[in-house]
C-alpha cells in the first residue's frame, strides 16, 4: 500500500512525487513511455538530441519564490547546471516589426519604444505593472490555494501582497493593456507576446499569468539545461530515488480504481493493481475522468469546466539536424515568425523556433546544430487518413514549414542533415495526451485565472496535477501546479 500513486510523469506530477519524498510520503510513480518527462522529455537520432517540447524554461532563478524548477531540484538534494539565455525570443512580425526580447528590462523597453515611440509612456505603464504582479507572487511561498491555513498564514506575513494578486486574480492581459496603450499594431504585439506561451489572444490570458512571464524573464531570466530539456525529468527521478521513492516505466494505466466514491488505486494495461490512500492524476482533466474513470460518472463541476474551456490545437513539430555554418553565431536560440497578424492563431499561422545547440553543443555532432520548429495543428486535419495520405500530408507540410524557415536561414534546403516531422497524432500517441492537446484554453473570454480549477476533484482520495489545473501552461506554472498539490496531499494525509 502506497501513501500516494502518481499516473505520469510529467513535471507537474515529478514536482508532486518529490516534494511528497521529501516530506516522507511513500509514493509511486507510473509512467507509460520508456523515458520520465512527457512534454519536457527528448529523444535522440543520429547523433543528434532532441527536446520534445519547447526550450525557453523559466523557474531556474537563484532569488525569490517563482524559482520553482530550481526549488524542485533542492527539495531532493539535485542540481543540474543551466546555461543562460540573453534573448527570450527574437520576433520577426508583420511590418517589418523586428525585435528581440532582452534579459535586461529596460533594454529591451527601449527595443520596444523605438517602434512605437509615441507610446513611450504606455508601453513603460503596463510592463510596470506586469511587474506589480510579479512582485507580489515573488514574495510569497507559492503553494496550494487550497488549504485555509496557509492562505491565513500567508495573508498575515504579506497582507499587500495577497490583496495585490487578489485583484488581478479576475483580469486578463487585454484589458490592462487597453488602459495604456491605444496604437492597435502595438497591441497585436502585446497578443502574440501571450500567445507564444498560452496559444490565446491578449483578450484570453489571465494577467497572473502574464505577470509571470513577462516579468521573469528579465527576473530569473531564461535559462537552458544542460545536456537537454529532459535532463530536469532524469534528475527529478534521480531525487525521487534518492529520497526513497520509486518509479515504473511501461506502466501504463487503464482504469483508477474506485470503492464507495472513493478511489483506491490503479490498473495497469497488463491488470497489475496497486493500491494507495490517494491517486494524483498528471493526465490531463479529460484523459482522467472521460478515460481513466470510465466507469463513473463524469462530477458536475468537471462538466461545468468543460463548458467554459476546450482542448487547445495541438503542434506538428519539425526536429531538424544542419550544418553549423547555416547558422551564424549572431543568431538568437528562440524565435517567433509571423508573416500576417489576421493569421497568428491560424493553423502554420505562427512559427515557433528553437536552436538550443547556441546554448548547449554538445546536443549534436560537430559541425552541426539542432532546429526544432512547431506550428499549431488541430488533429481534425490528420484524422481518417490512408497510410499513404498521411505519409504525403506530412511531407508536404514540413516543406512548408522549412520554405517559412528561409526568412531566417536562406539556404536551409542545402544544409540539412536530418529532419523528422511529428503530427498530433505523434504527440497524441507519445504523450498521452487527448487530441495531442497542448493544454485547456478558455471558450470565451472569462475572468482572469478564477474559472481554472484546483488539484482536488469531486472524488474523495484523487487529484489532478499539470496543465489543466490551476495556473495552466507551461513548465514553471506546472511546477507551481506541483508544489500546490503536493502540499493539498500532504495535509490530508497528515504530514
Amino acid at each position: 500500500m502506497y501513501d500516494v500513486i502518481v499516473i505520469g510523469s510529467g513535471i507537474g506530477g515529478l514536482v508532486t512525487a518529490t516534494q511528497l519524498v521529501a516530506k516522507g510520503a511513500k509514493v509511486l510513480v507510473l509512467e507509460g513511455y520508456t523515458i520520465p518527462g512527457g512534454s519536457a522529455g527528448y529523444f535522440s537520432r543520429e547523433g543528434y538530441r532532441f527536446d520534445v517540447g519547447a526550450s525557453m524554461i523559466f523557474g531556474f532563478g537563484e532569488k525569490g519564490t517563482t524559482n520553482l524548477l530550481t526549488r524542485a531540484l533542492q527539495a531532493v538534494d539535485v542540481s543540474l547546471e543551466t546555461i543562460p539565455d540573453h534573448v527570450q525570443i527574437h520576433y520577426h512580425l508583420p511590418n517589418s516589426l523586428d525585435l528581440k526580447v532582452e534579459r535586461n528590462y529596460e533594454d529591451f523597453l527601449q527595443n520596444l519604444i523605438a517602434y512605437f515611440p509615441h507610446e513611450s509612456k504606455g508601453i513603460r505603464c503596463f510592463y510596470d505593472e506586469c511587474w506589480q504582479v510579479f512582485n507580489c507572487l515573488n514574495q510569497m511561498e507559492l503553494l496550494s490555494l487550497e488549504e485555509p491555513r496557509y492562505l491565513i498564514r500567508t495573508f498575515f506575513k504579506h497582507p499587500l501582497a495577497c490583496l495585490g494578486l487578489a485583484k488581478y486574480l479576475p483580469q486578463n492581459v487585454g484589458d490592462i493593456a487597453r488602459r495604456y496603450i491605444k496604437d492597435p499594431e502595438l497591441l497585436k504585439f502585446i497578443d502574440v507576446e501571450c500567445y507564444c506561451w498560452s496559444v490565446v489572444p491578449a483578450d484570453m490570458t489571465p494577467m497572473i499569468n502574464a505577470g509571470m512571464v513577462f516579468s521573469d524573464r528579465h527576473y530569473g531570466g531564461v535559462n537552458y539545461p544542460k545536456g537537454g530539456v529532459g535532463q530536469i525529468a532524469q534528475k527529478l527521478v534521480e531525487g525521487l530515488i534518492k529520497k526513497g521513492g520509486e518509479i515504473q516505466y511501461q506502466a501504463r494505466v487503464t482504469q483508477i480504481l474506485e470503492e464507495k466514491k472513493r478511489v483506491i488505486g490503479v490498473k495497469l494495461a497488463n491488470n497489475q493493481v496497486y493500491r494507495a490512500k490517494r491517486v494524483v492524476s498528471n493526465a490531463t482533466r479529460w484523459n482522467t475522468f472521460e478515460k481513466l474513470l470510465s466507469t463513473v460518472e463524469i462530477p458536475l463541476n468537471e462538466k461545468n469546466w468543460q463548458q467554459r474551456y476546450k482542448k487547445s490545437p495541438s503542434f506538428f513539430s519539425l526536429h531538424m539536424g544542419v550544418k553549423a555554418e547555416l547558422v551564424s553565431p549572431e543568431t538568437e536560440c528562440h524565435h517567433i515568425l509571423l508573416s500576417e497578424w489576421e493569421k497568428m492563431t491560424a493553423s502554420e499561422g505562427t512559427i515557433f523556433v528553437s536552436i538550443p545547440t547556441l546554448l548547449d553543443q554538445q546536443l549534436a555532432p560537430k559541425g552541426y546544430h539542432v532546429i526544432h520548429a512547431f506550428a499549431t495543428h488541430s488533429i481534425d486535419e490528420w484524422q481518417n487518413l490512408s497510410e499513404k495520405a498521411y505519409e504525403a500530408k506530412k511531407e508536404a507540410t514540413a516543406w512548408r514549414i522549412v520554405d517559412r524557415l528561409k526568412k531566417i536561414f536562406p539556404q536551409i534546403d542545402a544544409n540539412l542533415d536530418y529532419l523528422e516531422a511529428g503530427t498530433p497524432r505523434t504527440h497524441r500517441r507519445f504523450l498521452g495526451r487527448v487530441d495531442g492537446t497542448y493544454g485547456p484554453i478558455p471558450r470565451r473570454k472569462l475572468r482572469g485565472l478564477l474559472g481554472m480549477p484546483f488539484n482536488r476533484t469531486a472524488i474523495e482520495g484523487l487529484y489532478i496535477v499539470g496543465d489543466s489545473t490551476f495556473p495552466g501552461q507551461g513548465l514553471n506554472a506546472v511546477a507551481f501546479s506541483g508544489f500546490a498539490c503536493a502540499h493539498r496531499v500532504a495535509v490530508d494525509l497528515g504530514l
